[in-house]
């Protein structure tokens, strides 16, 4: 069901051309950078495995240039120490500012609060349009770096701004943010009032709060600085071009479109009780092997290349001077967080989508830089469905959670997930991989740190 499909849209990123005009002005420039939130080499192994096979080729696979990126953070003080495993939020506003600050952190310095200046201003400033796109919501930590300043991405909308509790325990309190103490209020207000062109993915939720010192909601608040709001995909495709758009799909993060066989996730192996009193007696048997299915959560859903397309449209139409677009495929990480592989292996496949659409546009506007590449490594980990030492007379199993996904070719593949023991997996702090077109050729070198794609992106801008 899958390989069809994206052999269908590796053809169609050579052949169909028809949805984009070639821009007449040779000066117009842009930037189109493509997240894949968690997308390690596990990550895009295990998709290549599944959705092209072991002897197959990604799209990400023909790109002219691949680097690798070490992903920076440090203590939330002033000259804090590094900090060896980072987050979204602080690898988004490396990515977005050039500065390396703290985990959780919005676009603002570590230890003092100080708003950094991002692309999506720095692009205003200079005349060019920009937009952001995921698969998360809106206002969550990738795609908020870019536009919004916020000491925690906790604080998604006006009712989340203080005292911001799980099961009861404090993780965030923006009151220095409140507009009532002179700062610019929550995420989803600032996104609002950003000079962003266009804003499509989920967390409707967030803007359906009342405004700080207003009478009307955040969404209400977007209407009125020019935002058309829409919530269908129908909608997002009889919008005008050039319109500014708010697209809001979804009340939190969009669904995914693959899950595990009736909803499975990677789970423990079963250990006799001999085993529980021995390591090296009794026995542990591996989960059953699954299938990925369609998560009929997903029908009816903007998908990531429906939204990319009309980014796309809508940035590039009646304009000569260009835009940055920010594509996010969130939940290749999200999934990961909740241990379950076939969820990551639907979002590569639609990131791969979303970079088809990216390259039919390049093809026809040559002065488009497009850059793909991840903010973090992840917990997903691809190991032996037989272990290596099987045939020793002793149990030898994963200390984690572990699927067993059968997979096209007929084979089983093995994601284990060990990072830790709580309810949710968490990343690693590994370098992660950077892809880009032909305009990415002698202007990235095969190995950089995360600042330098701000570096990258706002030199060939000229910002």
């Amino acid at each position: 069901m899958i390989r069809p499909l994206f052999h269908i849209v590796l053809a169609s990123t050579f052949l169909h051309f028809a949805a984009f005009s070639v821009a007449e002005n040779k000066t117009t420039r842009n930037v189109i950078l493509i997240i894949g939130d968690g997308m390690d080499e596990q990550q895009i192994t295990i998709a290549r495995n599944y959705l092209a096979g072991s002897n197959g080729q990604l799209i990400l696979d023909t790109m002219p240039l691949r680097a690798q990126v070490q992903v920076l953070a440090i203590e939330d003080r002033v000259n804090g120490k590094p900090v060896y495993v980072s987050d979204s939020a602080n690898t988004a506003t490396a990515m977005a500012t050039g500065v390396v600050t703290s985990r959780g952190r919005i676009a603002t310095a570590a230890g003092t609060n100080n708003p950094l200046t991002t692309l999506v201003e720095l692009a205003d400033e200079a005349g060019f349009r920009s937009g952001l796109v995921t698969t998360a919501r809106v206002t969550d930590a990738t795609p908020a770096a870019f536009a919004v300043h916020m000491s925690s991405r906790r604080c998604e909308d006006p009712d989340t701004m203080t005292d911001v509790s799980i099961y009861g325990f404090e993780i965030a309190d923006c009151s220095a943010e409140l507009k009532a103490n002179g700062g610019s209020g929550s995420i989803s207000e600032q996104l609002v009032t950003s000079p962003l062109d266009l804003l499509l993915g989920g967390g409707r939720q967030h803007f359906e709060a009342t405004a700080e010192g207003e009478e009307i909601t955040v969404e209400a608040l977007a209407v009125d600085n020019g935002f058309l709001v829409v919530d269908h995909p129908q909608q997002l495709l009889q919008a005008k071009p050039g319109e500014k758009l708010l697209g809001l799909f979804a009340q939190g993060n969009l669904p995914v479109r693959l899950r595990g066989e009736d909803g499975r996730q990677a789970e423990a192996p079963v250990r006799s009780w001999l085993n529980y009193l021995n390591d090296y007696l009794g026995s542990a048997q591996l989960p059953a092997p699954m299938n990925c299915e369609p998560n009929p959560d997903f029908d009816g859903t903007a998908t990531l290349v429906q939204m990319t397309e009309a980014a796309l449209t809508h940035l590039s139409h009646d304009n000569d001077k260009g835009f940055f677009l920010m594509v996010e495929s969130a939940s290749i990480d999200k999934q990961a967080h909740e241990r379950k592989p076939c969820g990551s292996i639907g979002e590569m496949a639609q990131l791969e989508e979303a970079l088809a659409s990216a390259l039919r546009f390049a093809s026809r506007n040559p002065n488009t830089l497009i850059i793909v590449t991840s903010d973090h490594s992840q917990v997903a980990q691809l190991v032996p469905d037989q272990s290596l030492f099987a045939d020793y007379p002793v149990p030898v199993f994963t200390p984690g959670k572990i699927a067993r996904i059968k997979t096209p070719e007929g084979s089983l593949m093995a994601v284990n997930y060990a990072t830790n023991g709580f309810i949710m997996g968490e990343h690693t702090g590994a370098a992660v991989p950077l892809f880009s077109n032909i305009e990415g050729v002698g202007r990235i070198s095969p190995f950089l740190q995360q600042p330098d794609i701000f570096r990258i992106i706002r030199g060939y801008l000229d910002l």
